[in-house]
């Protein structure tokens, strides 16, 4: 039968195509009745059927003849392509047949109102255009589209019926209803998932006009939520929970196994990962190993005591049984692994012991009981002996016992304690290490106790040895046996003990682990905790000593080093709730064990820990600030500052418990409720966090929720049957909603327990109910919309939204589920032990985390860039899966984009690009130009700017994260290519960018280094990718799909491509090894290119091609590393010609007719006559003409007769060539190397960079065109500004130029002369800024010392040594009159230094005084690793206030804290997501913009903390400057500068 059933499946694959499978159209196989026609769709231009009738059930088609036959497709997935009549109900019942043998009928329709469901039927009602959602089923409307259904049959029979699905039998569609098509597969056509992927047939999919969209033409909806599963268990914050004294160390000693609650986790130390052993349904209390630590036992507490064997390596359950009735608390491994030891009680609450045969377990055998005895004596723990499996030891209160097992039965011994019987023994432990002249069993047993007694045992002869007390202050023992009284005061009380060959370790009630020789003569390591000792492991090395306490802390200390490592802390009681600070990615929980603790997300560490005399029941982060708030049951709410460990505020205005708290997302304001009925707004943007009203309601239960716009506020109140809605801001009622009435039909009131807000677009606020309901409401109208019954068996506790409104969450008892947001069913997921109380999204969206018994972290699988479609997403006829972005930077330091990046919704951005400065010269071929369609095109860093030559107004296109190396055109001129490398091991990334649009049309991630080259063929109908030396591999690809054709590998790196102008199929490459003629071959659907490698001639010597281009004539030009050209005959693939073109290395080559353009590295740009060469060897060749530019020729693009072009140059120039007026005209000018500063003249009229080149240019704005530059030779210009007052009288503006020489310079540009040069440092100038006024100019070096000069004279008369020895990073002026600090003068300027210093001084340079105002000093952690590398210490006075100082730079937080003159502190702070590499400070709406190392532009608005991240740089930014007026930004990342304009947040 499998067999058949696999033949089945193979003639099945990869899909069937039902209809042309039993040729509908004949009605031989299948069955028509009533009003069935076909007809030509306008829409799919294609013939289909129409199914029409008013009842249904008379009208159809059936699929195959009669329903007694079969179909017999075993595809998991249905595909039906079909479109409901407008006005109309359909009905499609498909009889699937299950494994076991039955067949299941599965119905949907926009007849049935509800889900229903039997044995042998499944009803499920159908919305058009969305799955169902009850009091919205019915006709469908009139602007029903065309439908793509995916049905996962597999999925539905097992999660609504448990069957296993084994075929499709019948398939009936009913009237009203026009289908294309049916098919089945194992694939999801057109979907990306972990189960593979498979594009849509052709066949099957719908037609899109060209420029047209999938998603506005067609519906496309998934039975099934994908991937499965989509959530994955990751980390858990936790230990213990029925026990705190179960640890284990492997065999290894570099990992340990601890139970969570219900979960087992393995951790492995280096690292923090976690296994997880997931299956037990209530508390672990007891786990064990064998000696190899290869299999694994565990069982759980309560009446379920269930005992499970593990394969711990692959961590599957190998066996499951359950002897004891209850309160299974301890197990022992025989170190073989074929006995296993448990204690627990029997139906009668006896204490029984039982020993079970494992021998068989790991082979598929069964667990069987060795033996079993019932005792009355207290067992606290029990061991299996390691040297003998038959023999065991117990011990607790008042006993010490030996047993062993024989003959089937179990029998014991009691150890004689003599006047030691009254002792409580709390733990046993063997003597380690043997010699080979004793017997196995001659050893000495340990046995600890609550009073400090260690006794040791003799095993062999049961009886006493010695008897020691450990006391607090140990006193030596003498090497003889003592006899010791309880009259010697009190002895530590030992809860566990653990034996070494070397040494004895002990765990007490006093909190400390102590490490003893094994004569306990005197401690010589002990580390103290939090709480008592509950067990102490040596592991099997004796290099390390774990140790867990019963307050929930579990760690180890190293011996050889004596440092202890903490590796979990935990709660000692139930999690109430949580929040999750984004930027930081820390997470702050409140517990039941009075604390609120504060915990790193990646390590899993605890940061902060805060005790509460009362019970704290929430919490919230404030979204940008290191803040949060806490509500306790004492109606208080306060605020800490989690850096300073600060209580900012305290409020009492709620006298009930504080169930409901929560931030607005722009941080503006703060919200509580209390659950006596109470309401209050506060004002978060202030510290003191100041009430702004208080409502009272009647009851307010854990319900608060805020829109994601700030707008709107909802919760659960008045009563416990409402749910209102208010302005946010003012606490305004705007909607009142009766949940009770909204189901006419339920014989009992429903009540609300929980409200969220969907995303602020979707206008949904959720509510979940008493009869375990979720309804969806109009935050608008408050109609219902929808809902959904029996969410869980218990009722819903908690449910969240994600951001991009694709999916729900929801909690209920221990169970989360996952729920697409429009489709059902959902996915469940256990491990909980306890009701769970909250669950939600992390604000990165990647991760899910939920709280209850203790905080799990789940990877979150649904990422968009994994999945990347919804519910109307179309099937996609080839798939090329996009990279994940990465840098390779140009200059030698790796970056990565940052990861977690709040970046702003469309039409949102507070920020717009609003011009590219420069080109990037770093690239080749990446400038393209159509003389016909004035098409210009260009790549500066990772954007494509667009740009109109008789405007200059450019368009920018934004798809890549690294720098763009190369560009392609098609030869109609309406799509452009550009390629970007990929970095840390990801794969490059092509954009296909359709002109007319500026979107991209498609992407290509292939290449695994960067793209070398790029060509489109003649009729454009191929496209072809050359990898970089990395990855040099030749890619042909369909440009109607993009799909992959063929590929070749060399041997060598490749540098250029072309396809032949005359002959669609042919094509060259150049490269190390030579020259590549290639040849694609066409077969069906199959494409073949085929490669001959030829040799350069031996007359030119020992070089390498490095460029080709094709004439119109069959004839190929290459240019070589020497300046060498070829001309080839393509026909016989012979070179019939050579010439010395150039002293260089051509990098360049084009023909035009009969002309030949050539550009080296010799910077010449040379024209050739080549009119004569037509295969003829020894033919003339003219140099028509020749022009010298500024840099290697890198690109260039001509007209058809090769009169005029545009060339570029590493310089960064972009040159307009005009050969017959033997001209050249800048068009785009850039920085070659690195723009160290770029300021704004005070009227905005112009602009300045300075670089590393030595230059000082001047530009134009808005025009952004070069005016001036300004070179100094072999120097670097470090910083720039202007004068601040433009006097035409005496000259106009000036500029000054700090450099590497210590000298400053300053230019005037009516002149664009250098009008006074200073040399006022002997080291590198660092910063530079004119006074307020302009009468001096600050300067400082690198050494640290300040310099103030006139420019008039060039004098400098003041030298400021306080910073001596830190590098200066920022100088700036303000006009402040600062009487109020006790100080005369009209100006205030301030220095920041590398060494975290900032002064802060207050001058009148017309009197020369110059008077330090303030000293400040920033903390940061001690000897920083790679310092060199840290970020720099910056500030500015605040535009707003003056007397406000705000600064970043290395510290213990990532930070912006603003420093208040007047008050001498720093009044407030702002976290910031990376360390600050540049900042500057706008004049208007208080926005603050920050650059990055991780090229993250952040905008901040520093009243609020709210902020938006931006990432268009493909390196690290250097340079922000806002412009005077506030309404423009320059960032700089190397070269690269983009002018932003500012909307404001």
């Amino acid at each position: 039968m499998a067999k058949n059933r696999k033949n089945l499946a193979l003639w099945q694959h990869p899909y069937v195509n039902i209809f042309k499978h039993m040729r509908v159209e004949e009605w031989k196989k299948t069955s028509r009745e009533g009003d069935v026609t076909s007809y030509m769709d306008k829409t799919l231009m294609c013939s289909v059927f129409r199914i029409r009738g008013s009842i249904p059930a008379s009208n159809y088609i059936l699929l195959p003849k009669t329903s007694t036959q079969s179909l017999g497709l075993t595809g998991r997935y249905l595909y039906l392509l079909f479109r409901p009549s407008p006005a109309k109900h359909f009905v499609v019942h498909l009889d699937i047949a299950a494994e076991e043998g039955q067949v299941i009928r599965v119905s949907f329709s926009n007849l049935f109102k509800e889900f229903k469901s039997t044995a042998t039927w499944l009803q499920f009602p159908f919305l058009c255009g969305f799955f169902y959602w009850p009091g919205l089923v019915g006709p469908a409307p009139s602007t029903v589209r065309w439908t793509c259904l995916m049905m996962d049959l597999q999925y539905v029979l097992s999660v609504y019926l448990n069957r296993r699905h084994s075929h499709l039998k019948t398939v009936k569609l009913c009237a009203n209803m026009s289908v294309k098509n049916m098919f089945t597969s194992d694939l999801q056509a057109g979907l990306a998932s972990s189960l593979g992927t498979g594009p849509m047939p052709r066949e099957m999919s719908f037609p899109v006009p060209k420029g047209g969209s999938w998603h506005d033409l067609y519906d496309y909806i998934r039975w099934v939520l994908h991937p499965d599963p989509i959530l994955r268990l990751n980390r858990i914050i936790g230990f213990g929970g029925a026990t705190m004294k179960c640890a284990l160390w492997t065999k290894s000693g570099d990992t340990v196994v601890y139970p969570c609650h219900a979960i087992i986790v393995s951790m492995k130390i280096s690292s923090g990962q976690q296994r997880f052993f997931i299956g037990h349904t209530d508390k672990v209390s007891a786990l064990t190993f064998n000696g190899s630590s290869t299999v694994l036992a565990s069982a759980q507490t309560g009446i379920q005591s269930v005992v499970r064997v593990w394969n711990y390596l692959k961590a599957n359950c190998l066996a499951m049984f359950k002897t004891h009735a209850h309160s299974l608390s301890s197990l022992s491994f025989s170190y073989s692994g074929g006995v296993l030891c448990g204690v627990g009680k029997d139906g009668h609450s006896k204490t029984m012991v039982v020993v079970w045969n494992t021998l068989r377990v790991t082979k598929g055998g069964e667990v069987s009981v060795l033996a079993k005895a019932h005792t009355d004596v207290d067992i606290q723990t029990m061991k299996i002996a390691f040297f003998d499996d038959t023999r065991m030891v117990s011990c607790g209160r008042d006993n010490v016992r030996l047993w062993r097992v024989r003959s089937g039965a179990l029998r014991s011994c009691p150890v004689n304690l003599g006047e030691y019987h009254a002792l409580d023994f709390t733990d046993v432990a063997f003597e380690e290490g043997h010699s080979a002249d004793r017997e196995p069993e001659d050893r000495t047993l340990f046995a600890s106790s609550r009073s400090g007694h260690i006794l040791e045992i003799d095993y062999r002869s049961v009886a006493i040895k010695n008897v020691r007390r450990l006391l607090p202050a140990q006193q030596p023992h003498a090497q003889r046996r003592e006899k010791q009284t309880f009259g010697m005061g009190l002895g530590i009380a030992v809860n566990s003990i653990s034996v070494s060959s070397a040494f004895c370790a002990t765990g007490s009630e006093d909190g400390f682990l102590r490490l003893w020789p094994l004569d306990f003569s005197t401690v010589f390591l002990e580390a103290e905790h939090e709480g008592p000792v509950s067990l102490v492991s040596v592991s099997d090395d004796g290099l390390s000593v774990m140790a867990a306490t019963s307050s929930g802390n579990l760690g180890y200390l190293d011996v050889s080093s004596r440092g202890y490592s903490t590796l979990m802390r935990s709660h000692t009681d139930g999690v109430l709730g949580f929040s999750v600070d984004g930027i930081r990615r820390r997470i702050t929980t409140a517990s039941c064990d009075r604390t609120v603790r504060v915990w790193d997300m990646d390590s899993m560490q605890q940061l902060y820990d805060f005790v509460s005399e009362d019970t704290p029941c929430s919490v919230a982060f404030h979204p940008s600030l290191q803040v949060f708030s806490c509500g306790s049951s004492s109606g208080l709410v306060r605020v800490f500052d989690i850096a300073s460990a600060k209580l900012l505020a305290e409020h009492k205005q709620h006298r009930g418990e504080v169930v409901g708290l929560a931030f607005s997302p722009d941080g503006e304001f703060m919200y509580s409720a209390g659950s006596l009925g109470s309401l209050a707004l506060y004002n978060s943007s202030q510290e003191d966090h100041h009430v702004l009203r208080v409502l009272g309601t009647e009851r307010a239960p854990d319900a608060l929720t805020v829109s994601s716009d700030n707008r709107c506020l909802a919760f659960v109140g008045p009563s416990e049957y409402t749910v209102t809605i208010m302005d946010a801001r003012s606490l305004d009622e705007l909607l009142r909603v009766d949940v009770s009435i909204l189901d006419v039909e339920s014989t009992s009131l429903d009540s609300a327990r929980k409200v969220c807000f969907s995303p602020a677009s979707t206008g949904h606020l959720l509510v979940t109910t008493s009869a375990n309901k979720i309804l969806w409401i109009s935050a608008n109208t408050g109609r219902l919309l929808r809902e959904v019954s029996k969410v869980h068996k218990h009722q819903c506790s908690s449910l969240a939204v994600s951001e991009d409104g694709r999916f729900l969450l929801t909690a209920g008892h221990n169970a989360v589920k996952v729920w697409d947001y429009n489709i059902i069913p959902p996915q469940m997921f256990i491990g909980h032990s306890q009701p769970i109380r909250q669950v939600n999204f992390s604000p990165d969206q990647m991760a899910v985390v939920s709280v209850g018994d203790a905080i799990f972290f789940w990877d979150f699988l649904a990422h968009p860039q994994e999945t990347g479609t919804d519910r109307r997403s179309p099937p996609k006829t080839a798939s090329v899966s996009p990279p994940k972005p990465g840098l390779l930077s140009k200059h030698s330091v790796c970056l990565s984009p940052s990861q977690s990046t709040a970046t702003p919704e469309l039409g949102e951005e507070g920020l717009s690009l609003k011009a590219v400065i420069g080109y990037n010269g770093n690239g080749r071929a990446n400038m393209v130009w159509n003389p016909e369609t004035g098409l210009f095109a260009y790549s500066c860093g990772c954007v494509v700017v667009v740009e109109n030559l008789h405007t200059g107004s450019q368009r920018h296109w934004l798809g890549h994260t690294e720098e763009i190396s190369c560009l392609a055109v098609t030869n109609d001129a309406q799509t452009v290519a550009s390629a970007a490398g990929g970095s840390g091991g990801s794969r490059s990334l092509i954009c296909i960018w359709n002109v007319h649009y500026g979107t991209c049309s498609n992407t290509i991630s292939y290449h695994r280094g960067a793209v070398q080259a790029m060509s489109f063929s003649r009729d454009d109908y191929f496209f072809l990718t050359v990898g970089d030396f990395t990855d040099p591999e030749v890619a042909l690809w369909s440009t109607r799909t993009y799909q992959l054709l063929s590929r070749v590998s060399v041997s060598g790196p490749l540098y250029d491509v072309a396809f032949s102008p005359s002959a669609a199929s042919q094509l060259a490459c150049v490269g190390s090894q030579g020259l590549y003629f290639c040849n694609t071959h066409t077969q069906g659907l199959d494409v073949e290119l085929k490669v001959q490698r030829v040799c350069v001639p031996e007359e030119v010597g020992d070089v390498e091609p490095t460029a080709l281009c094709y004439n119109a004539n069959s004839i190929l030009f290459t240019g070589t590393n020497s300046g060498h050209v070829c001309a080839w005959d393509c026909n016989t693939q012979c070179c019939f010609m050579t010439w010395e073109a150039d002293q260089g290395e051509i990098g360049v080559l084009l023909c035009r007719g009969n002309r030949l353009l050539t550009g080296s590295n010799t910077r010449r740009l040379r024209l050739w006559g080549v009119a004569a060469v037509q295969g003829m060897i020894g033919a003339p060749v003219l140099l028509e003409q020749e022009m010298m530019l500024d840099g290697t020729v890198v690109s260039a693009a001509f007209d058809d007769v090769m009169d005029m072009g545009i060339v570029g140059t590493t310089a960064g120039t972009l040159w307009y060539i005009n050969w017959v007026d033997n001209t050249s005209i800048r068009l785009i000018s850039g920085h070659k190397s690195k723009v160290n500063d770029v300021v704004f003249s005070p009227d905005e009229r112009h602009f300045a960079t300075c670089g590393e080149d030595g230059s000082v240019r001047v530009w134009s704005a808005p025009s952004n065109e070069l005016v001036v530059q300004f070179q100094v030779l072999n120097q670097s210009c470090g910083s720039a500004c202007w004068s601040p007052v433009v006097n035409p009288s005496k000259g106009g503006a000036c500029v000054v130029g700090g450099y590497s020489d210590g000298t400053l310079r300053i230019f005037r540009l009516a002149s664009s002369e250098m009008e006074l040069k200073l040399h006022p440092h002997p080291v590198a100038v660092t910063a530079i800024q004119y006074s307020a006024n302009g009468q001096v100019i600050l300067s400082a070096g690198r050494d640290g010392l300040m310099a103030v000069s006139s420019p008039v004279t060039g004098l400098t008369f003041r030298i400021i040594s306080d910073h001596k020895g830190a590098p200066i990073t920022t100088i700036q002026c303000v006009k402040k009159q600062y009487k109020e600090f006790g100080l005369e003068g009209n100006e205030m300027w301030l220095a920041a230094s590398a060494d975290r210093r900032v002064s802060v001084w207050a001058a009148d340079w017309m009197k020369d005084k110059c008077e330090l105002l303030d000293w400040l000093t920033f903390p940061a952690p001690a000897n920083p690793e790679e310092s060199d590398s840290l970020p720099p210490s910056l500030a500015a006075f605040s535009p707003i206030d003056p007397g406000l100082v705000v600064y970043t730079g290395y510290g213990v937080e990532r930070e912006l804290s603003f420093y208040s003159l007047a008050k001498k502190r720093v009044i407030k702070k702002i976290a910031l997501s990376h360390w600050a590499m540049c900042f500057s400070l706008s004049s208007k709406g208080r926005l603050i913009a920050v650059g990055s190392k991780e090229r993250v532009l952040k905008l901040i608005k520093s009243s609020s903390g709210r902020f938006q991240d931006f990432l268009h740089h493909s390196d690290s930014l250097q340079t922000c400057r806002f412009s005077p007026s506030g309404k423009l930004l320059f960032t700089v990342a190397y070269n690269e500068i983009l002018l932003w304009e500012v909307q404001g947040l």
